[in-house]
């Protein structure tokens, strides 16, 4: 088994990118966004699944790495983001890939990992997939595919309702308001996923991307601009005393005290 953070196989014109930090539910460090970020980018796949090892598909940044440091990101990582405008890096190669992307969401995908599922074109839901926005409890503003897919998909007043509350969704309830277009069977739910990519890159690649690309066109804003916006209400969200008191109630395991500051 390889130690990387995340994996990447091709075969027959479908690529597979796995979380692969099983005993952190998948949670992501800025080696993950690295290796995501390159995984989309180099990939020559006619269609791309992402998926989880493990429990989870992934449980969003990694809280003592990520959220709970106050180091600087690394140089790598800053000198990426300014090459995309300030938007995640990641989050800019999956919003601007001409690559359909289909999510199969193994278990919880909360955090950026609902970010990460809400930037697939498709959702395969196991029936043990859970999801939630849980920014809030911490503080924080979502990134950009939170705010710029989320309303699209579920309408604009339950996305208020998941963005505004941290609420965790089941995938059926997921399936009911439209988050995700399919719920199978744990043991079949993968393989559900792969025969829509495998359908998808049989078909003229040409033609899927530019339908892909009519898609970005008409119907998502200015990623980039949205990414900025969202980066920089993160950063000065991440300096208040509430953001810090999110971090550290979920380190210690105990309920969150607000100030408002």
């Amino acid at each position: 088994m390889s130690e990387l953070d995340m994996l990447y196989e091709e075969k027959d014109h479908v690529g597979v990118i796995t979380l692969n930090r099983p005993e952190a539910m998948n949670a992501l460090t800025y080696e993950s966004y690295r290796l995501l970020e390159d995984y989309v980018r180099n990939s020559t796949a006619r269609a791309l699944v992402i998926t989880g090892s493990g429990r989870a598909f992934c449980s969003g940044d990694d809280v003592k790495q990520i959220l709970g440091s106050t180091a600087p990101a690394p140089t790598e990582f800053r000198d990426r983001s300014k090459a995309t405008g300030g938007l995640t890096p990641a989050a800019d190669a999956l919003l601007h890939t001409n690559i359909p992307v289909i999510a199969a969401i193994n278990g919880p995908a909360v955090g950026w990992g609902m970010e990460l599922a809400l930037m697939a074109d498709i959702r395969v839901a196991s029936e043990k997939a859970k999801f939630g926005e849980l920014f809030v409890l911490r503080g924080l503003c979502c990134d950009a595919p939170g705010l710029g897919r989320l309303a699209s998909l579920v309408g604009r007043e339950r996305a208020a309702e998941l963005l505004f509350t941290g609420d965790v969704i089941d995938a059926r309830t997921a399936q009911a308001i439209g988050l995700v277009s399919r719920v199978e069977p744990a043991e079949s739910f993968f393989e559900v996923a792969m025969g829509i990519a495998r359908k998808i890159a049989g078909n003229p690649p040409l033609a899927v991307q530019a339908l892909k690309e009519g898609l970005r066109r008409t119907v998502e804003p200015n990623w980039r601009d949205t990414g900025r916006w969202a980066i920089e209400q993160i950063t000065r969200l991440r300096q208040t005393e509430d953001s810090k008191e999110g971090v550290r109630s979920f380190l210690e395991k105990r309920a969150a005290v607000y100030v408002g500051r």
